[in-house]
């Protein structure tokens, strides 16, 4: 678990790192629910979901400090 703290302390290469790896596992989790095998938590489908999205807002914030 990433927490909120813990992002903005990133920089953008961290976090861009940060994001593919989660992508990655969210790709890995969704390929066990459709195989049909059972997942250890259903809930890091929704947990690394909205961390993605946490870390694109920061993302997007981070390159509009950068152009002003």
């Amino acid at each position: 678990m990433v927490k909120k703290k813990e992002l903005k302390q990133l920089d953008y290469n961290g976090l861009k790192s940060k994001l593919e790896d989660l992508k990655k596992d969210l790709m890995k989790i969704n390929a066990q629910r459709s195989s049909g095998s059972s997942i250890d938590n259903p809930g890091r489908i929704k947990h690394a979901r909205k961390t993605i999205a946490r870390i694109k807002t920061y993302i997007k914030i981070k390159e509009e400090n950068q152009k002003t």
